[in-house]
């Protein structure tokens, strides 16, 4: 059962995509231009187009901005504190619209580059700028169909997106297609890396890492299009093959600054001193604000329930902040001690002094080579009706790692002698504790799984409902476009 709020806060996604279409551009206007420079006219070098890019994924990833601080919606996972399964009408609307917000920007890069404005430019870093604009739109409709299923599909191609009664949601096929064919053309078209000066752009294997997570999805729910797990298994092999990407040694290493381009890190939102993360403070519930609570279920488990607790290992200790970082009067105590919440880690890998002053620098991941190797691993087990040599080996390097590299009853390897069922639990237990934290990768788990019943906490299950598993349609755009229809359980 659901309630519901009839406030509507945001503006609709096709006035954004009216009037918004270049904010963040590098390019400013005059108060009183004497002509007006359109999409189109305006890319008209490299420069521009990568202006254009770069304005997108601003969008995206800024200190309080975009996915940087909009995690709101993914809480009710089972790791997050505060989730509740209330979902109100407008409950991702904030997401919906800076995402679209991304897109359209990367439409009109994408739509002057076919129009022929880069003449003269070498049809290399042509087909360069193309590909990164294809790579960042198709993880856009990757999160969008994710969150809400099928959704409008407006690309370089709409005419007049912003005629809001003229758009209709697109199947959720449709919005894969067309993700499958922005990915493939990033594969064709990006390097395998980048110089130094420009490390963080996407490269040829973060398109197939995102890609094979494309395959795989498609292979589960909703689609359960099971043809799927053996391209996921291809792709996800290709970036393991390529040797490119390694896994970390440390595991209590992998979000420091020295890592923050690699050796782990395929694709991530990049951070400096002048495009700031969200301030650690926000993770830390013992020494900070505390914007994001992990559930202490998550870290004690219950035993009532068959849930699990996070295994005591050098990995829990690195993602999750259990204990005080400098204060004197509760230094060495656990969190359950101070009567606190636990707080994530991944981002509070800042020197102290860097901490205390809420500035960070550090990335936030989008895809990783973990990740690699538990999407191959699962595909694998899918596809071959079991899990082979190659996926036991594949989700053994994590847990190894998690380990410390000795042996963890609380955590064991893999075997061959497991069941494809049983297999199959241990790489989604695995993704929940070595990637928790990072953009929606547990809910979308939770969502393509269907596991959201089976996980939600006991007292929270009176509002669980089948229609939980997509995010509504914002109401603002249903009431300004009734061609919108709204998800089923949303009013």
């Amino acid at each position: 059962m659901k309630k519901y709020k009839s406030v509507i806060k945001k503006l609709g996604l096709f006035w954004i995509a009216a009037t918004l279409l270049f904010s963040g551009c590098s390019k400013s206007l005059e108060e009183n231009p004497s002509s007006f420079v359109g999409p189109v006219n305006y890319y008209n070098t490299p420069d521009q187009v990568l202006s254009g890019i770069a304005a997108s994924l601003s969008i995206l990833w800024s200190s309080w901005v975009g996915w940087a601080y909009g995690w709101q919606p993914f809480r009710n996972d089972d790791q997050f504190a505060g989730g509740d399964l209330v979902i109100t009408p407008d409950f991702a609307t904030e997401q919906w619209n800076f995402t679209y917000k991304s897109i359209m920007n990367l439409n009109a890069a994408i739509g002057a580059i076919k129009a022929g404005k880069l003449k003269g430019t070498p049809d290399d870093q042509v087909n360069q700028l193309m590909g990164q604009a294809k790579f960042v739109r198709a993880f856009n409709y990757f999160m969008l169909v994710r969150m809400f299923g099928g959704v409008p599909l407006i690309t370089e191609e709409t005419e007049d997106p912003a005629k809001a009664a003229t758009i209709t949601r697109s199947s959720i096929d449709s919005v894969y297609a067309l993700i499958i064919s922005d990915y493939t053309a990033a594969i064709a078209s990006l390097p395998a890396s980048w110089p130094t000066a420009q490390q963080g752009r996407p490269t040829r294997d973060a398109a197939k890492g995102l890609l094979a997570k494309v395959y795989l999805t498609m292979a589960t729910y909703p689609l359960n299009e099971s043809q799927y797990y053996r391209k996921a298994a291809d792709l996800a092999k290709e970036v393991m093959d390529a040797r490119v990407y390694s896994l970390v040694k440390d595991v209590d290493k992998g979000f420091g600054y020295d890592t923050k381009y690699g050796p782990e890190m395929v694709w991530s939102f990049n951070s400096n001193t002048l495009r700031q993360t969200t301030s650690p403070q926000i993770w830390s519930t013992i020494n900070g604000w505390g914007d994001f609570q992990v559930d202490p279920r998550f870290v004690l488990g219950d035993s009532a329930a068959n849930y699990p607790a996070y295994p005591d290992q050098p990995r829990r200790n690195a993602y999750i902040q259990l204990y005080p970082r400098n204060t004197t009067d509760t230094a060495g105590k656990y969190f359950t001690q101070l009567g606190r919440a636990p707080g994530g880690g991944k981002l509070m890998y800042d020197p102290q002094a860097n901490s205390d002053a809420a500035v960070s620098t550090i990335n936030m991941p989008i895809i990783r080579y973990a990740d690699v190797l538990l999407i191959f691993a699962e595909a694998e087990n899918m596809a071959s009706g079991g899990p082979t040599q190659a996926a036991v080996d594949a989700i053994n390097k994590v847990i190894d790692r998690a380990n410390g590299y000795v042996v963890n009853a609380n955590d064991p390897l893999a075997t061959l002698a497991m069941s494809k069922d049983e297999f199959d639990a241990k790489v989604i237990q695995e993704r929940s504790w070595e990637l928790c934290f990072e953009v929606g990768h547990r809910w979308f788990d939770i969502v393509r799984k269907r596991i959201l019943e089976q996980v939600t906490r006991s007292q929270y299950l009176r509002n669980y409902n089948i229609e939980d598993y997509l995010f509504p349609i914002p109401s603002n755009d249903v009431r300004l476009n009734p061609l919108l229809d709204q998800n089923p359980g949303y009013k």
